[in-house]
């Protein structure tokens, strides 16, 4: 690859997970065609147009589970979710009764069908209207299978590439793979959604929300130079540019699991898992244990909840892998995002400020009895030493009613997580009960900027560089700090290197980040005593914006340079 003798030009979006690599651009391949308005010829049998399309639904949610059953923990659920709506009754019955009442060609009965379908999970919002971007990726592959056209989906290129899209669709994300897929760029999007989160999870740099301009100034096989960090994109980059990511790309950082300023202050660096192959992963990359073990992965798809035993099993596998160090577990996470037949109410107005977490205890305690049960049999199998936190608390009765529920069944350390705001002012109330907390920054910041944070025209309120934000976590580690309860962070905060900084001088005492982030935090932790990091958090606080903040710390953080961060 060479650089271009045409001029350079910079581009820039919303760089969401980091790293700095250069190649030729791929584009998506252009989305599938509406379908035009058309009807039955009289001579087709309806019924027989009905059972195509529920054989081309079928088909889908076969594919895609095949692909789930390959793919890793992240992918393998939103895979999962994918599948699931192409098995979704209303979709293909809604369909199938165009055909029978208007006659319509089947794959303009499916794409209405999905129109409808989408359209109310758009209105309802929050968790409900992102599986909006499901329907239409699963219409897009009915109507494919139904026309006999290519199915929608990243191109496949002998040689690695830069992905360039208008969106990515939560199946076509998950089966990104790293060896050829070296970084993407998309028009839409935000930092916290699942394909930000995902691409972070690979190391793979990304930068969304760049607006359709940018995109379609990239031509298929243009080289550019993607920085993840700044959100910048340079098309035609000089061959100095180009030398430079050679050479950051060849040095080869690993963490060697003792995290501490450079003064010595210690930092307990953490791994955020989702399953055992996850787990032993992260032992792999030097986590210091885990900071968020998140066990959704066993009720997911699930009909009806797992036994004891089945959540026992499941859990031992995650503990084995972390003998005698801490792991932290969220007990299970369910609603909002995460919908559960069993247990979740699928039609409530606004599922993120609903019955979700902790709270589904008030309509169905047994599910948390159970899986504590399970987690105290787990840890009594095992070396890892359990700490063990509730999702969503908002009140000390909440806080108080959880620990003493996971101590009664034998499991000594009890916490909860920060993420509604009311949990970080009240935090001195708060732990009288809890043993420690963890700051689930995600929500925490969409709660406090009371903006959604899949919404890419939002996305500049959806980052934890929020003042607001930050001064919330500064108020938990001060309600923390006379009682001597730790405070740990476990949003994607925690792997953003510049922003760890500024948490651990806010009083943070251990971070919890996807395991390829753990070398980046380290190296720049390393470079500052605890003194800095405690002026970089005055900073931050002081700072008017979220890019304020962000700018003014990374001046005072000249290794981000040097690290190509």
């Amino acid at each position: 690859m060479t650089a271009s003798d045409t001029t350079s030009t910079t581009l820039s979006g919303i760089g969401v997970s980091p790293g700095l690599v250069a190649g030729p651009v791929a584009r998506m391949a252009p989305p599938i065609p509406e379908p035009e308005i058309a009807t039955l010829e009289p001579s087709r049998d309806i019924e027989k147009e009905c059972e195509r399309i529920a054989l081309a639904a079928q088909q889908v949610k076969k594919g895609l589970e095949l692909s789930a059953a390959e793919a890793k923990a992240e992918a393998r659920t939103l895979l999962e979710t994918t599948a699931q709506m192409a098995a979704d009754p209303t979709l293909t019955s809604t369909a199938q009764a165009m055909v029978r009442e208007k006659r319509l060609v089947p794959e303009r009965a499916v794409w209405e069908s999905a129109g409808t379908l989408a359209s109310m999970l758009e209105s309802l919002g929050g968790y409900m209207a992102e599986r909006t971007r499901d329907v239409q990726d699963v219409r897009d592959r009915i109507v494919a299978v139904l026309t006999e056209s290519p199915m929608p989906g990243i191109p496949r290129l002998p040689e690695p590439f830069v992905l360039v899209a208008t969106d990515l669709a939560p199946a076509d994300t998950a089966l990104l793979d790293p060896e050829k897929v070296i970084a993407f760029i998309t028009s839409e999007g935000g930092p916290t959604s699942h394909t930000a989160i995902l691409a972070r999870a690979l190391g793979m740099p990304a930068i969304v929300g760049t607006g359709e301009k940018v995109t379609d100034a990239l031509a298929e096989g243009d080289i550019v130079l993607v920085d993840g960090t700044k959100g910048s994109i340079t098309l035609n980059p000089s061959e100095d540019a180009l030398r430079r990511a050679r050479e950051l790309a060849s040095r080869v950082r690993v963490f060697n699991g003792d995290g501490a300023t450079k003064d010595g202050h210690e930092v307990q660096l953490l791994a955020n898992v989702g399953d055992a192959a996850g787990a032993r992963s992260a032992a792999e990359a030097g986590a210091m244990g885990i900071g968020l073990f998140r066990t959704e992965f066993c009720f997911l798809d699930q009909p009806e909840e797992p036994t004891v035993e089945a959540q026992v099993e499941a859990y031992q596998g995650v503990l084995e892998a972390f003998p005698g160090k801490k792991v932290v577990v969220r007990t299970l996470d369910a609603g909002a995002d995460k919908p559960l037949p069993f247990l979740t109410d699928a039609t409530e107005a606004n599922p993120a400020l609903g019955v979700r977490a902790y709270r589904t205890t008030r309509r169905d305690p047994e599910v948390l009895d159970h899986q504590l049960e399970a987690l105290a049999k787990a840890e009594a199998a095992t070396e890892a030493k359990v700490w063990v936190m509730a999702p969503m608390i908002s009140t000390a009765e909440e806080a108080e009613a959880f620990t003493q529920k996971a101590r009664s069944y034998g499991l000594k350390t009890a916490g909860m997580m920060i993420e509604v705001p009311s949990a970080a002012l009240m935090a001195d109330k708060l732990f009288e009960h809890a043993d420690f907390a963890s700051v689930g920054t995600n929500d925490l910041t969409q709660y406090v900027m009371a903006a959604d944070r899949l919404l890419s025209s939002l996305a500049d309120l959806s980052t934890a560089w929020q003042p607001a934000v930050l001064r919330l976590i500064g108020t938990a580690c001060e309600g923390a700090s006379p009682k001597g309860r730790p405070v740990g962070v476990c949003g994607e905060a925690a792997a953003d290197p510049a922003l760890a900084a500024v948490l651990v001088g806010l009083g943070v005492a251990s971070l919890s980040m996807t395991a390829r982030a753990l070398p980046d935090v380290d190296a720049v932790l390393k470079s500052v005593s605890l003194t800095e990091c405690q002026e970089l958090a005055r900073i931050a606080l002081d700072a008017a914006t979220a890019e304020d903040a962000r700018s003014a710390v990374r001046a005072k953080l000249p290794i981000l340079e040097e690290l190509g961060l």
